[in-house]
């Protein structure tokens, strides 16, 4: 009776246990998702200052990148949890595989533009002409602007334009805005922009690597040396992920170490699910061969 009573018990507590983790696990994905608006609120700040004489269709990536990166990540971030987790092998077949493939493409070219749209920041940053005038305050109330940070740009005020004029001969505008910078902000902003470039860049590289592990795992391939190769990639690059996210943190804003950080738990998720789906991939295989006819 003892026995019976501890092994329920024990049961109860693991089943309570996977039920906190996936609370959590998707509380995380609840957080990213409300990022998307996070980031649009940035975007569109920082667009009326960088696209000063208006967004055409062809420049809403440019105008929105972080907008629409985020929420093209939130969506292929889903897939792979049905992928990988929700959804059983025998479901993935017909339309169902035919949507996840169509959707996650979706993502990928939008993903993709969005990394363009991260490197034509970046060149804008570095698209400078020398700015000169005698008094920075006489900008007060006009439409320029200077820069604070990355994708930060505030109206100048009679405290900034003073910091203005003690660098009047090093002054630089963005060309084709109206935005000013003195040398050492604007040196922060390009780093920024460079470890935002890289950033995107990098999580292009994890994703093709994910992709490739669905692809084996789903056909009983993913063993042995493709695994631990797959492995070691991947253990660079997330390692480059988190340099980038601690360097959001003493450098950047509270919103990109923010989201940094849940995207590496996001995907700390997606790789535990793999490891789980080979897990029972491997005991179903000797299950089958330990039953099988000698």
């Amino acid at each position: 009776m003892t026995t019976m009573t501890s092994t329920a018990s024990g049961n109860n507590n693991a089943i309570n246990t996977q039920l906190l983790f996936q609370l959590f696990k998707y509380a995380v994905y609840c957080l990213l998702s409300m990022n998307i608006y996070h980031f649009f609120v940035d975007d569109y700040s920082a667009s009326s200052q960088t696209f000063a004489n208006g967004i055409a269709l062809t420049q809403l990536i440019e105008a929105f990148t972080a907008t629409i990166d985020t929420a093209a990540w939130v969506i292929l971030l889903l897939l792979f949890e049905l992928e990988t987790y929700v959804l059983d092998d025998t479901k993935i077949k017909g339309a169902v595989k035919w949507s996840i493939h169509l959707t996650r493409a979706a993502c990928y070219i939008f993903i993709i533009f969005s990394f363009y749209g991260f490197t034509q920041k970046y060149q804008l940053l570095h698209n400078l002409i020398p700015y000169s005038i005698p008094d920075a305050c006489s900008l007060i109330g006009t439409k320029f602007t200077h820069v604070v940070s990355i994708d930060e740009y505030v109206a100048i005020t009679a405290e900034s334009c003073k910091m203005l004029n003690a660098n009047s001969e090093q002054l630089v505008q963005i060309a084709g805005t109206n935005i000013i910078s003195d040398p050492a902000s604007l040196l922060a902003t390009q780093r920024l922009s460079l470890v935002e470039t890289t950033n995107s860049a990098t999580w292009l590289m994890v994703v093709a690597i994910l992709e490739i592990d669905v692809f084996l795992q789903s056909r009983d391939k993913l063993a042995g040396t493709v695994m631990w190769v797959s492995k070691a990639i991947k253990a660079v690059l997330y390692s480059i992920l988190f340099l980038c996210a601690v360097y959001w943190g003493i450098k950047g804003s509270f919103l990109d170490f923010w989201d940094a950080f849940l995207w590496l738990v996001a995907f700390v998720f997606i790789e535990m699910n793999i490891f789980e789906w080979h897990e029972e991939k491997e005991e179903a295989k000797a299950l089958s061969e330990e039953n099988s006819p000698a």
